[in-house]
């Protein structure tokens, strides 16, 4: 036998991973595990969990050059590394370089190329979870990776206009110019007050962290919620956050990030294994975790 081969009738093993801060709970490892059981291969994915790193984790830069040089196939990427990891990678896919946000790192052919499965993610369980809801006019809190991925995944799901917001207006005016230039002159706008900007919208994203169990609260207020709006959350542990359950209270149709989080997962382990999955597989194993 060849050195580094392995023997016959041995599953292919693939090394994958998860790169983010408090991330403990996740559920993307068993997703991938089990889904590779089902194709026949022995995909080990792995947390590299910046929060249980001690007082002075390894820098993003440090983690990704060690699993490239262990083997590994690739990492998904989340909160709050999105965005930096650009800074340390080779080449962009079509829709990461349009939207400017990255959450699959492939290694190839010596090679780090990354990939946006959010984008999909979140317009698929959109499609799913909220169809047919009107969409004229969306607020979209949070401007960072996820709410990037959001804002684009609406405009393909036919939001007519995007109203966002971020406790950093920079950002939120750079995805409004970004979604501009991409969809046209008046597609989005800086939203500046939240009691103004939530006047006459027919839904409201949550693209920020701020509900996960880490950062318990909400980040709009919810006196401002009324039962018209439909109401969506990129957050999936908890699975119902405050803002969801106090929107669903009030009579508002709700999406929470679980759909998002299976259908990123379904593209990511495409991107890793060269292999289509089978979505309801994934789905099924998510809500199993519960």
């Amino acid at each position: 036998m060849i050195a580094g081969q392995q023997p016959l009738g041995t599953p292919r093993t693939i090394l994958a991973g998860l790169v983010g801060s408090g991330i403990q709970r996740s559920r993307t490892p068993a997703m991938h595990e089990a889904e590779g059981a089902a194709n026949g291969i022995r995909l080990v994915y792995r947390l590299f969990d910046t929060g249980e790193m001690g007082a002075r984790p390894p820098p993003l830069a440090e983690i990704l050059r060690s699993a490239e040089v262990c083997g590994f196939s690739g990492l998904n990427v989340t909160y709050p590394f999105k965005l930096e990891v650009m800074e340390h990678l080779d080449e962009l896919s079509e829709n990461a370089r349009a939207i400017g946000a990255v959450n699959t790192v492939v290694f190839a052919e010596g090679k780090r190329v990354g990939h946006n499965t959010d984008l999909w993610g979140f317009a698929e369980s959109f499609r799913r979870a909220l169809p047919g809801v009107p969409r004229r006019r969306v607020l979209l809190v949070g401007a960072g990776g996820a709410g990037v991925a959001a804002a684009f995944a609406m405009m393909e799901n036919g939001a007519e206009h995007l109203r966002i917001h971020d406790k950093d207006p920079a950002k939120a005016a750079a995805v409004a110019d970004a979604v501009c230039r991409q969809k046209g002159p008046g597609a989005a706008s800086l939203a500046n007050d939240l009691a103004e900007a939530s006047r006459d919208i027919d839904g409201l994203i949550n693209a920020t962290p701020v509900g996960m169990d880490k950062l318990p609260g909400t980040p709009f207020p919810l006196d401002l919620l009324c039962p018209s709006m439909w109401v969506a959350d990129v957050i999936y542990f908890p699975l119902e956050t405050e803002l969801l359950k106090a929107a669903q209270d009030r009579g508002c149709l709700v999406m929470g990030g679980a759909g998002m989080a299976v259908f990123q997962a379904v593209r990511a382990f495409e991107l890793f294994t060269g292999i289509t999955p089978d979505p309801d597989r994934f789905s099924e194993c998510f809500a199993s975790l519960g």
